[in-house]
């Protein structure tokens, strides 16, 4: 349905109905929802009405989910009897899903990305990377209060994008692969973990295998209400963990490889710390840096799925602003203080691998165990849901506890573990990973995504010509969010050119597919990272 501000007419296509006619509230507006909106330039409530850009998607939801469901009031009614209800988070819960997807591992990659960057230029990028993502955060928030039968960024990138049928189904893609990748990550880095803690005892394979075994019976909870206390003790011990790997580096004697690096090597001399960026940063290390310390601040793929579990939407700006706020601060001051006693010699990402004192790796790298299981469940989860949903929806097998539900539950939890145990031994490296997901998938889900959808919101609430009708408000806006797309292309293309292409500088020849394999293949036979399915102990 399609509405014109100036219009006289309201058309459905079939139908024109005079504006002065006693209607119904249309389907989504603040008369049925009781949400004027969150205007994301004036970073508060307004009373402007927030006009759809459509109506609900056709291939993300039912048919009889069409008529119905697009307002939260109508969805809790819908699941009120049912044994098993999904809108039931409050902005406090949601606080914490995101605290644990947020207060993770990363977080140690960015006294590396500092030793890159600089203090100063690391420190600005944080700053603003993480005003970039709050900024784009709020616009997803924005564009769910406006279409509350959403129920995650694959209905959204149909609808953003005119209801396209393969814009929904390439959106599913990357975002199964997206999710699949991180929960690898974590098998990969829980693995990592146990070889640290027991110096190899068993093969890496082996312990990969028990991580994933562990996180899949972690992510069997089906509502993210129940998950949010696991996320709760999940964030408290990273924050723990992180804390005390800071103030490890700060008492220690020395970094670890401390002056083992003959007369020439990198492990030489007293810890150098940059102000500026070291004249030995590369392009491509540098790139590297950026995108690590994006990937960590960029997680609005999950955002409509947690948004679409809240009682209130409208209060998921609360839970936003705290964890963002947070997260500035601690990542700033790990990076920072982390980076001031081990320099850019003794570096290592994880940073725990740059503690000397043997015990203070392993107490502060304990702490992290939550994490390293709960993010990847959480990610598991939310794959989990987009299939299940789509499979039960308008069943009796959605809402209830039915053996059918359950074991579909798990068969498909099962499925996405397996394939996340197959990433994590096939591409065992940590660094690398973290740059190859952020370019290829981060600059959809993190900016381009985005851009796009405050344009469009803009044209479908001030129609044709908005951008001159608004004024100075108007070019502004536009011309940021223009800006916003085109950072997140340049993480598609430069950023995917750095993480798979690293020897395209001295190796112009060489097609993309053929740097990449030869990419592996060489870190393979440098030692760097263990084979396929093998059994070298990856402890830090």
């Amino acid at each position: 349905m399609a509405i014109g501000r100036k219009s006289e007419v309201v058309t459905d296509g079939t139908h024109k109905i005079s504006l002065d006619e006693k209607r119904e509230p249309l389907r989504g507006s603040p008369e049925e929802t009781g949400v004027h909106g969150y205007d994301v330039e004036k970073a508060g409530q307004t009373d402007r009405r927030m006009s759809r850009l459509g109506g609900p998607t056709t291939i993300g939801l039912a048919e009889s989910d069409s008529d119905s469901v697009a307002s939260v009031g109508k969805q809790m009614e819908q699941e009120a009897s049912n044994a098993i209800k999904y809108r039931t988070c409050s902005w406090q819960k949601t606080a914490a899903l995101l605290f644990s997807e947020y207060i993770c591992l990363a977080i140690m990659s960015f006294p590396y990305s500092y030793s890159l960057l600089g203090l100063v230029p690391g420190l600005i990028v944080t700053v603003a990377v993480a005003g970039l993502v709050l900024y784009t955060s709020l616009i997803v928030w924005e564009f769910c209060l406006r279409h509350p039968e959403i129920r995650d960024v694959c209905d959204l990138g149909q609808m953003l994008y005119y209801g396209w049928r393969w814009v929904w189904y390439a959106t599913a893609v990357m975002f199964l692969l997206n999710n699949t990748f991180i929960q690898g990550l974590h098998v990969l880095t829980g693995a990592k973990y146990l070889n640290t803690m027991t110096d190899g005892a068993v093969c890496t394979v082996g312990f990969s295998a028990v991580m994933a075994v562990i996180s899949w019976i972690c992510s069997l909870p089906r509502t993210f209400d129940t998950l949010s206390k696991l996320a709760t003790l999940s964030a408290f011990f990273t924050f723990v963990s992180v804390m005390l790997a800071a103030v490890f580096a700060g008492i220690q004697e020395h970094p670890k490889g401390y002056n083992t690096g003959g007369t020439s090597g990198k492990l030489v001399g007293e810890p150098l710390v940059y102000a500026g960026t070291p004249s030995s940063t590369t392009f491509v290390a540098g790139m590297n840096a950026f995108l690590n310390i994006s990937y960590t601040f960029i997680g609005q793929i999950t955002l409509p799925s947690f948004i679409a579990e809240m009682k209130e939407p409208k209060d998921f700006g609360k839970a936003l602003w705290t964890v963002t706020i947070a997260e500035v601060i601690v990542f700033s001051l790990v990076g920072a203080v982390v980076y001031n006693y081990t320099g850019s010699q003794y570096n290592t990402s994880p940073a725990f691998g740059s503690l000397g004192n043997e015990l203070h790796l392993k107490v502060s790298f304990s702490f992290m165990i939550p994490t390293l299981i709960f993010l990847g469940v959480l990610y598991a989860s939310v794959s989990a849901r987009f299939i299940f949903f789509r499979i039960f929806e308008g069943t009796r097998h959605k809402g209830n506890h039915t053996l059918v539900g359950w074991a579909s539950w798990a068969g498909i939890l099962a499925i996405t573990w397996i394939v996340a145990f197959i990433i994590a031994e096939v591409i065992p490296f940590f660094s690398d990973l973290l740059s190859l997901m952020s370019s290829l998938f981060d600059s959809f889900f993190g900016f381009i995504f985005w851009g796009t959808a405050y344009i469009r919101m803009r044209k479908a609430d001030y129609g044709p010509g908005w951008v001159t009708k608004r004024g100075i408000r108007g070019l502004i806006g536009f011309s940021f969010n223009v800006f916003i797309i085109l950072i997140g292309l340049y993480m598609l293309t430069a950023g995917t050119y750095v993480s798979l292409h690293p020897l395209a500088l001295v190796r112009h020849t060489l097609t993309l597919s053929q740097a990449t394999v030869q990419s592996i293949i060489d870190n393979y036979h440098a030692g760097v990272v263990g084979g396929v399915f093998t059994c070298k102990s990856s402890a830090l």
